[in-house]
C-alpha cells in the first residue's frame, strides 16, 4: 500500500477513536447523568468525578489515556516495516487528541483532552510521560485544583522534550497540543484567578438545578422589592 495512503488512513482511524466521548459513554452505561449537564459542562474524567461516581470516573480516565496511547503506540511498535516513523506516530497522537476536542460523533462537542493527551505523550516517549504526570501530581497535591496541575503540566511538557530529549516531529505535536490544552482551559484560568474555581472531589449541582436556583432567587427577591413598593 502507498505509504501515503497508510499515513492517512492511520490519522483518519486515531482521530475517529479519539471521536469516542468516553465520559458520556461510561456515564450512561453506569446509569449516570450525562456530565455535559453539570459541573463544568466538560465531558472528562474531572467532571464525571463531580457525579460523585469514583469508579465512572476512574473508566474515563483510563479509556481517554488509551485512545491517545492505543493509535501511537501501535505505529511505533509495527510501523516501521511499511515506512511508518516517528512523524506518523506524532500526527496519530495529535490526531486522537484532537478528536477528543472536536468529536464528530459527538456534534464536535468534546473535551479539553488532558487524559488524552498524556496518552499520547506516554506513547511517543515514556519517560516524558511520567516527568508530565509526576508535574501534575505535584500541583494537584498541592493546590488541589486539577485545572490549575493540567495547565502547568501543558507548560512544562514542551520543554521537557525540548531541553532533556530532542525537538522533532513528536515535539511539534507536543507543542500544538500544550497550547490547544491551555486554550481549552481559558474558562478555568478566569475562575482560578476570581477564586471561584472548583477543586478536585468537589460535587457539583445539574446545571437545569443551577439555572433553575438563580430563576428561584431573582423571581423572589423581585417579589420582595413588589411587596416593599406597596408597603
Amino acid at each position: 500500500m502507498n505509504t501515503t495512503v497508510l499515513v492517512t488512513l492511520v490519522t483518519l482511524g486515531a482521530y475517529l477513536l479519539g471521536s469516542l466521548s468516553f465520559a458520556v459513554i461510561v456515564s450512561r452505561l453506569m446509569g449516570l447523568a450525562d456530565p455535559r449537564t453539570y459541573g463544568s459542562g466538560n465531558p472528562g474524567a474531572t467532571n464525571v468525578l463531580r457525579s460523585g461516581s469514583k469508579a465512572a470516573a476512574v473508566v474515563t480516565l483510563a479509556l481517554d489515556a488509551l485512545k491517545g496511547f492505543v493509535p501511537v503506540w501501535l505505529v511505533v511498535a509495527f510501523g516501521a516495516p511499511y515506512g511508518l516513523g516517528e512523524g506518523t506516530a506524532a500526527l496519530a497522537g495529535l490526531a486522537a487528541f484532537l478528536g477528543h476536542l472536536w468529536p464528530v460523533f459527538f456534534r464536535f462537542e468534546g473535551g479539553k483532552g488532558v487524559a488524552t493527551a498524556a496518552g499520547v505523550l506516554f506513547g511517543l516517549n515514556p519517560w516524558l510521560g511520567l516527568a508530565t504526570l509526576a508535574t501534575w501530581v505535584i500541583i494537584a497535591a498541592f493546590f488541589r485544583y486539577s485545572s490549575l496541575a493540567s495547565i502547568v503540566s501543558a507548560a512544562f511538557a514542551p520543554f521537557y522534550q525540548l531541553l532533556i530529549w530532542e525537538p522533532g516531529w513528536s515535539a511539534a505535536a507536543i507543542v500544538v497540543m500544550s497550547l490547544l490544552l491551555v486554550w481549552r482551559h481559558a474558562g478555568n484560568i478566569r475562575k482560578l484567578l476570581a477564586g471561584t474555581e472548583s477543586r478536585l472531589g468537589q460535587k457539583a449541582a445539574p446545571a437545569a438545578q443551577a439555572a433553575a436556583h438563580g430563576h428561584g432567587h431573582g423571581h423572589t427577591h423581585g417579589h420582595h422589592k413588589h411587596h416593599k413598593g406597596a408597603k
